[in-house]
Formats: C-alpha cells, sequence, structure tokens
C-alpha cells in the first residue's frame, strides 16, 4: 500500500509513534502541555462555522504573485488548507496528501490553495521540496486565519522549547509575534459560504482530505 491509499490519519499517527520512540518524556510533555492548554481555552469552538460567510483576502504565492480569493471563487469551489508551517512534518505530510489529491480536484473545478504565517522564502522552498501544484500564500502575522478563528500565540514555554530544536519562529515568519494557526481545512462555495469546517486544538490530528472532497463533491 503506498502513501496515497494510506489515511492521512493513520500516516500522522506513525510520526506519533516515531516521535514518541525518540523524543525524552519530559520534552514530550512540553508539547503535550501545550496541546492541552490550547483545547482548554476553547478554541475549536470559536473556529469559523460552516454556513458563515467566509473572509474575502488577498495573499502573496511564493513567486510574489496576488492571489484573490474572490477571483478563485469566481472559477470554483475553493479548499483552503490553513496549516503551522514547512518545520511542521504533520503538515509536510498533510500538504503532500492534498498535492496527490490535486488532479481530482481540478477535475472537479475547484481550486485549492494552502495558507500559513511563513515568509514567501519558506513557502518557496516547501513548494520545490514536495513538489507542491497549488500556491502557498504567505499570511502576515495570521491576520488571514484570524479572521477564521485559528490563531493563538505560543505560550513562552513552548517557544523556549521550540527555539531549543532550531525552529525559530521569528526567522521563520519574518516577524516576532509567535502567532500560529491550528492547521484547519476549509470548503469555500461559489456563493462564497464555508461548506466544510474542521480544526484541532492537537495539531496531530487532521481532518481526512476525502470527508473534505465529499462535500465538495456532492
Amino acid at each position: 500500500m503506498n502513501a496515497r491509499t494510506v489515511p492521512l490519519q493513520d500516516q500522522l499517527d506513525e510520526i506519533t509513534a516515531r516521535t514518541r520512540g525518540l523524543v525524552q518524556a519530559e520534552r514530550l510533555a512540553v508539547g503535550e502541555r501545550a496541546v492541552e492548554e490550547l483545547f482548554a481555552t476553547g478554541i475549536e469552538e470559536r473556529i469559523l462555522p460552516v454556513g458563515a460567510l467566509a473572509p474575502v483576502f488577498e495573499l502573496r504565492d511564493s513567486s510574489n504573485r496576488v492571489v484573490k480569493s474572490a477571483d478563485l471563487i469566481a472559477v470554483g469551489p475553493l479548499v483552503v488548507k490553513f496549516f503551522r508551517g514547512r518545520w511542521c512534518s504533520y503538515c509536510v505530510t498533510e500538504l503532500e496528501a492534498w498535492r496527490d489529491l490535486y488532479g481530482r480536484i481540478r477535475e472537479h473545478g475547484a481550486l485549492l490553495v494552502a495558507v500559513s504565517p511563513e515568509t514567501q522564502r519558506q513557502s518557496d522552498f516547501a513548494v520545490q521540496q514536495h513538489g507542491l501544484p497549488f500556491p502557498l500564500l504567505h499570511d502576515v502575522e495570521a491576520r488571514v486565519a484570524e479572521k477564521f478563528g485559528l490563531v493563538y500565540t505560543v505560550p513562552e514555554f513552548h517557544q523556549r522549547y521550540l527555539k531549543s530544536i532550531l525552529v525559530n519562529l521569528p526567522f521563520l515568519n519574518g516577524e516576532a509575534s509567535w502567532r500560529l494557526p491550528m492547521p484547519a481545512t476549509y470548503v469555500i462555495g461559489r456563493d462564497g459560504r464555508v461548506v466544510f469546517a474542521e480544526a484541532h486544538a492537537d495539531f496531530r490530528v487532521r481532518p481526512e482530505p476525502e470527508e473534505a472532497l465529499a462535500v465538495l463533491f456532492s
């Protein structure tokens, strides 16, 4: 069975299992605490819901081209994939899963963009390294993600841990806020309204692309 036929969550669970086998328990506990504290804020319950009118946005892709959501929706339904950054192995695995489904998305007249706070340079690295056929958009200070209800500030204890493993978000994102989006999948219909919305405080959990596609193709 190749990666394209393995459910995404199974692939992510494998990353988690490998990590738990390699990383010291006290270091793993830092990430667990961050997830628990974020979940406790109730952020999952405040994301932009199905039926809401999606915020209109204009963001630059990795080649500095301005991409307007209104232009994309004029072509067809739009999948918007929010992710943390190329430094996150879970995000890269998820982007590759969507890459492998991109042909089906286009066959149905839909489009896909992925959005993160990372700089255009970092996005360009991801596009080239992973062969991504869809735009990666630079969301400065996660301002668009905030309109979708997805944004939180990484707590100081987790900032220290990320810096200790050389994940320097101020450098990667080009600004010092330490704001990140919860990874999320949205599908926006031709009328501009949300028809699928899912996000999780636990970055290790992601919706299966097929679930979003079932709504998209219905």
